[in-house]
Parts: structure tokens; C-alpha cells; sequence
């Protein structure tokens, strides 16, 4: 029990600096808009509380999301499990679940939570009634839509390699350009053709998935190993 709560701290702390570095950054347009609006209507001490506010709220979705990710991994892992799937069709399985990734980039829930978040400024006067309470509302609200927008490209991290840093470096990218780009649909409709191409790829052929060795063994990568003393074994740890 003490090894499952210290396992699910590391993940949520992980998790957390994750988010940190992935999603403030293609927040960015929507926090300096945010906080200009406030600054040209309120004093400046009023514009910074109620920023840092909006910021924590929007943070604070993220981590309730990371809570959920660590319930579905556990659920996830107990299943193959339970099924004895070998390496080979766990690959497979992850190569299905970046084809869905992909589909749901095309999806009209995809595309409302986009428009939300590509728009600050109209969000922004759209959301506001004033006060620190509607900055702490404001910030659930685009962290949720922010959730809907990302959630499955965050969910292919898992097959990919949650600690693999050119996958998060590729979503990162990605968000930001669908968030930024004056195209509204290019890059929601390129990252669904990648998606659903690289996906279908990875369960003709699962040695394609960067978890997955050649000869269809998982592959661990050495910041999640450990030895076992006195044996030759290793054994996985977050």
C-alpha cells in the first residue's frame, strides 16, 4: 500500500512538471492576453493576483487529468494482466489507440474546444463578470477546454513512451501550432493523417513503437530501471 501511494506521488509530481513544460507554453497566448486586459482595467496588483489565479486554475485541471491518468494506467495494466498479452500485442494495442488519437482530431468535440482556445481575446470578454473568483472560473473553464482539445495526445505519451522526450516535444509542437497557426484546420488534419498512418503501421508491424524492441520485447528506457541486487534481473520503477 505505502509502495502504491509513493509510486502514485512520484507519478502526479512527474506528471505536474510534465504539464508545466508542455502545456504553459502553448497556454501562453491566452495567459498574456489575459493579463493585459486585466492590466488596462485594474490596478496592477488586481492584474497579477488575478493571473497567477487563472494560471493555477488552469493547472490545477491538469492535475486532476494526471489523477485520472494514473487510474486508467493501473486499470490498463491490470487488464494485460490479466489477458497475458505479450509485448507484441500490447504494441498493437497502443498503435490502436494513436489511430483513435487521430480520428478524434477530426471530431466536432475537437474542433469547439479548438476554436475556445485559438481565440483569447473573445474568450477573455465573452468569460469575464470581474474579480478573482471569476479569474479562478475563467482558468477551469480553458484548462477544460484545453483537456478536451489534448487529452488523446497526452493518452499516445503511454504507448509512446511516457518519458520518451522527442514524443512530448512533438505534442508540444503540435498544440501550439493548432492553437497559433492562422490555418485553424491544417494542423489538426495533418497530425490526424500522421495518427492514423503511424498507428496503422504500429499493428502490422509493433516494432515500430519505440517501447517495443525489434525482436517484439518491450523495450525500458534506463530512467526506468533499476537492478535487482544479488540478480540479474531488473525490474521497472517510476
Amino acid at each position: 500500500m505505502t509502495h502504491a501511494v509513493g509510486y502514485a506521488r512520484h507519478f502526479i509530481a512527474d506528471w505536474v512538471v510534465m504539464m508545466v513544460a508542455m502545456m504553459l507554453p502553448t497556454a501562453a497566448p491566452m495567459i498574456l492576453t489575459f493579463h493585459r486586459v486585466q492590466a488596462a482595467n485594474r490596478p496592477p496588483r488586481d492584474a497579477f493576483v488575478s493571473t497567477w489565479v487563472f494560471v493555477a486554475a488552469y493547472l490545477v485541471v491538469w492535475v486532476f487529468a494526471g489523477l485520472a491518468a494514473y487510474v486508467g494506467m493501473q486499470a490498463v495494466e491490470a487488464a494485460f494482466a490479466r489477458a497475458a498479452l505479450t509485448p507484441r500485442a500490447a504494441a498493437q494495442v497502443g498503435g490502436a489507440i494513436i489511430v483513435v488519437a487521430g480520428i478524434y482530431q477530426l471530431t466536432p468535440l475537437k474542433d469547439v474546444c479548438l476554436s475556445k482556445c485559438r481565440e483569447p481575446l473573445e474568450f477573455i470578454v465573452t468569460s469575464w463578470r470581474g474579480g478573482a473568483t471569476s479569474a479562478l472560473e475563467m482558468g477551469l473553464l480553458h484548462g477544460a477546454y484545453c483537456l478536451g482539445c489534448c487529452w488523446l495526445l497526452f493518452v499516445i505519451l503511454f504507448p509512446l513512451g511516457i518519458l520518451n522526450v522527442g514524443a512530448m516535444a512533438a505534442v508540444t509542437l503540435i498544440i501550439f501550432a493548432e492553437k497559433t497557426l492562422p490555418w485553424p484546420r491544417l494542423a489538426p488534419y495533418a497530425t490526424a493523417s500522421a495518427l492514423v498512418l503511424y498507428g496503422a503501421l504500429v499493428i502490422t508491424s509493433p516494432q515500430l513503437l519505440p517501447t517495443v524492441h525489434e525482436d517484439g520485447g518491450a523495450a525500458m528506457p534506463a530512467e526506468i530501471q533499476m537492478e535487482v541486487p544479488g540478480s540479474d534481473r531488473l525490474i521497472k520503477r517510476y
